[in-house]
């Protein structure tokens, strides 16, 4: 009778975890999302951050580095800034700022000159909630379904399709373990260079203040590419709401 029952008891088994597996949902995923990189209640808690590090672009004639801040708020306020010595390539030093205060944005830029975002950046800039859109996503009218599963560095993970109701629809790569976030794909349209498909990639997770923070950032447009290695994170510090919006001229 053992011999019998224990065959179709693992069965039984395997069965059930099968029909475990398929009846996960979109919602099961971004739970557990939210849950892997600290949770509703500590990601709650955040109203602001400032982030640090050293950006590398990847050129032709070799790599070129400099300096890199970002600041965030609630809900979407952003501002990044880039400082690159691009002395080897005849244009000395270069300063982007892009600043985005929630409603319209504005990039002061050495090299190529100021000017106003418009169109799908600007909405894009808009559906970036933070501390993530996923928190608050059918708050903000966006719809997320689950497209089954990809290899990312040899990994399984769940693919997220995020579309919003204006802007650029992006689909964001969950670590079918740990549920981290590890890239995400999304379509881009700039006055600059048209449609093009940006790749973000994430890793080296590390905790700051309860939540997992990516470390390296790699971000591949094209042609181009460039890495952010983080080197500070610190949240809930005070910023002067003037650094979003266009200064004054």
């Amino acid at each position: 009778m053992k011999a019998v029952t224990t065959p179709l008891l693992a069965a039984a088994l395997l069965l059930t975890c099968g029909r475990s597996a398929a009846a996960q949902t979109a919602d099961d995923v971004v739970e557990k999302y939210l849950a892997a990189i600290g949770g509703r209640a500590a990601l709650g808690k955040v109203t602001s951050r400032s982030t640090t590090g050293t950006m590398t672009l990847s050129l032709p004639n070799g790599p070129v580095s400099g300096a890199v801040e970002i600041l965030s708020q609630r809900p979407n306020k952003t501002r990044t800034l880039t400082r690159l010595d691009l002395s080897s390539l005849g244009a000395g030093q270069v300063t982007r700022e892009q600043r985005f205060n929630g409603t319209s944005g504005y990039i002061l830029d050495s090299l190529q000159g100021n000017r106003e975002i418009t169109g799908n950046q600007l909405e894009n800039l808009k559906n970036a909630t933070f501390p993530t859109p996923l928190l608050t996503y059918k708050e903000q009218g966006a719809t997320v379904e689950l497209a089954g599963k990809e290899k990312v560095d040899g990994r399984d993970a769940y693919v997220m399709l995020f579309k919003p109701k204006t802007g650029s629809a992006a689909r964001q790569f969950i670590d079918a373990e740990t549920y981290l976030p590890v890239r995400i794909v999304v379509k881009v349209d700039t006055p600059e260079t048209g449609e093009i498909e940006q790749t973000t990639d994430l890793s080296d997770y590390r905790e700051v203040d309860g939540l997992k923070i990516p470390f390296t950032i790699k971000v591949s447009t094209g042609g181009q590419s460039f890495t952010i290695a983080v080197t500070k994170v610190e949240h809930n510090v005070k910023i002067d709401e003037a650094v979003f919006s266009r200064p004054d001229k």
